[in-house]
């Protein structure tokens, strides 16, 4: 197995050979040193008159991919384009910094246009196609792993590479000549590839959970400028290997089905009751009699992928993850809604001028501005004396208002179990679980409400404030014992919960408890009652469309909890072994994404 390092220089050297081909590299380290060596690398590595340009984070559609030219259409009163920088970029490689930041509208531009090979514009006024193809270097620098670049943009980079646990002194350059990259290129065109390689990558894709058909295709073409960086002009077993790991490896989403192991009479090569000592039977297609390199081709690229799999993320898909992304943070789970005035812009529309909405003057200007020609050809009449024509002429259907996004405020409403039962297992570390979650909403200035619910009803111990101080003082105050009246519990933070929606809020919902209801909505005792009208409280929660995380602090997992759980539609978060820093990390991790559901929507 190579190095980190090594992978790193033979990605950029086959970027280099092949940018047009290959699409483009991720690099996921922060800046420095490390990056900037390798990034020296590259530049080296590729033709001297190679245009290498940077992406700005915040680009405008009109820069990226051009469009009409306001300012030079309004000096000469008549439509006049601007090339954008992809345009600009034909041959050459893109850098992006903070790739991970990147927009998900900007990163599908740029990925249409690297399918297509061109650009296809129809706005302002202008229908144009222009060719255009470069490769693409997209700079990772997020820390946790949910900060990463859109898919759209990852599925078309041929080359993943992680730089982040590298020193300087791990980045031994080693290069080879220019000329053989020079020979290099000129065989690619020539390269011939065989239909067991095809197979070969499309069946490790496959098994390693890759969905997307360009990865293998991607790989195809990694493999035939390796053999023509060797000077073949045909794709060797021993490249299509090497491809398969660097291409395919990091792009892992499970692991392979391991095959079973045979019993100890049935493994390949034991010696056999009707065979001779001297083996003169013995089959030569028997796989334990193979070279390990005459393996097919298939089993040898599935190997070299799994051992290039990263020690962190094989032990996540060993538990299953296959997304390999986390939720984003609580704090970000507001709900999206556009507003008049205030957020973060998001475009135009068109709009009256009215009291509230702001209108956007550039926008205006160039919706007006490809009609300047016409407009002044059916302006007629007597020009007024002493003023002059208008340079430029806008129409109420020309004006654009700005639109803006903001997210409402987040308000955490806590359900906590202070009956007898959980009094008895868990109450204290609810207690601390809650505490330490409090702090977390604090921290986002996120709003957060304390019910408790015993005996024979629910109690409001907190209204939804951002005070901690009070948060902790009425948690410490709560008592334990009594009966457990779910269904009350349920109600009380359905009602707040609707209050926090015609506030404009979003609201989360965090229960705690074991779920064993032996309390009705009437005060009466009973279990089969208690859960019944348990179970028609949550059906009434899920209806509001709220998001909920039921928390099971029972010393085992409940059934009733269970049940309850799936029909409030909320995350069941079992926690049978943990103490209050368990608690509070999975209520963090699993209410970090709410629902899809509209509020106010089943």
């Amino acid at each position: 197995m190579a190095s980190p390092w090594d992978d790193a220089v033979l990605a950029a050297t086959l970027f280099a050979l092949d940018p047009l081909g290959t699409a483009g590299v991720r690099v996921r380290a922060p800046a420095g040193p490390v990056r900037d060596r390798w990034l020296a690398l590259l530049r080296e590595r590729l033709p001297a008159a190679t245009r290498v340009q940077r992406v700005p984070l915040q680009i405008t559609d009109d820069r990226l991919l051009g469009g009409l030219d306001l300012a030079a259409t309004l000096a000469a009163g008549r439509p006049v384009a601007q090339r954008g920088l992809l345009a600009d970029a034909d041959g050459g490689v893109l850098l992006l910094a903070m790739a991970e930041r990147i927009s998900p509208a900007a990163a599908a531009r740029l990925a249409a246009v690297l399918d297509a090979g061109e650009i296809v514009l129809e706005r302002d006024g202008f229908a144009s196609r222009t060719a255009t193809r470069f490769g693409v270097v997209a700079f990772d620098e997020g820390s946790a792993d949910d900060e990463q670049p859109p898919a759209a943009l990852l599925d078309r980079l041929a080359f993943h590479l992680n730089l982040s646990a590298l020193a300087l002194r791990d980045g031994d350059i080693r290069r080879p000549a220019d000329t053989d990259i020079a020979l290099a290129r000129t065989r690619l065109a020539h390269m011939r590839t065989h239909p067991e390689a095809i197979e070969a990558l499309c069946g490790v894709a496959h098994a390693l959970g890759i969905a997307s058909l360009r990865a293998p295709l991607l790989a195809l073409r990694a493999a035939c400028a390796l053999a023509a960086l060797a000077g073949r002009t045909e794709a060797s077993a021993d490249d299509v290997v090497l491809a398969g790991r660097l291409v395919l490896a990091p792009r892992a989403t499970r692991l392979p089905a391991e095959e079973a192991a045979p019993d100890a009479g049935d493994e390949p090569g034991a010696p056999d009751e009707s065979q001779s000592s001297a083996g003169a039977d013995a089959d030569p297609d028997d796989p334990g009699d193979r070279d390990p390199d005459q393996r097919p081709l298939e089993d040898r690229v599935l190997d070299a992928a799994r051992a290039a799999i990263p020690a962190d993320v094989l032990a996540r898909l060993r538990l299953g993850d296959a997304g390999l992304h986390r939720a984003g943070s609580m704090g970000k789970a507001g709900a999206a809604r556009e507003s008049a005035l205030r957020g973060r812009p998001i475009g135009t529309r068109r709009g009256a001028l009215r009291s509230g909405p702001r209108l956007n003057v550039l926008a205006t200007l160039r919706a007006a501005a490809p009609w300047q020609v016409v407009r002044r050809a059916e302006r007629t009449g007597p020009s007024v004396p002493g003023c002059a024509a208008p340079r430029i002429i806008v129409r109420r259907d020309d004006f654009q208002i700005t639109r803006y996004r903001q997210r409402t405020q987040t308000t955490t409403i806590f359900v906590v179990d202070a009956s007898g039962s959980t009094a008895l297992n868990r109450l204290a570390e609810a207690k601390g679980a809650v505490e330490l979650l409090l702090a977390d909403c604090y921290v986002r200035r996120d709003q957060v409400a304390l019910l408790a619910f015993r005996g024979r009803g629910a109690e409001l111990l907190l209204p939804p404030t951002r005070s901690l101080v009070r948060a902790k003082r009425s948690l410490a105050a709560l008592p334990g014992g009594g009966g457990t009246p779910l269904a009350a519990g349920l109600l009380a933070a359905l009602e707040v919960a609707q209050l926090a929606l015609r506030r404009g809020e979003t609201p989360v919902v965090v229960v705690l408890t074991d779920g064993r209801a032996n309390v009705a909505r009437d005060g009466s005792g009973g279990r089969e009652r208690g859960f019944a009208d348990a179970r028609q409280a949550a059906r009434m929660v899920r209806a509001a469309g709220l998001t909920a995380v039921w928390v099971d602090t029972s010393p085992q997992p409940q059934p009733q909890a269970q049940v309850l759980a799936a029909e409030m539609q909320a995350r069941y978060v079992p926690l049978p072994h943990a103490g209050a820093a368990a608690i509070s990390a999975a209520v963090r991790v699993n209410a970090a994404a709410p629902g899809k559901r509209e509020p106010g929507k089943a």
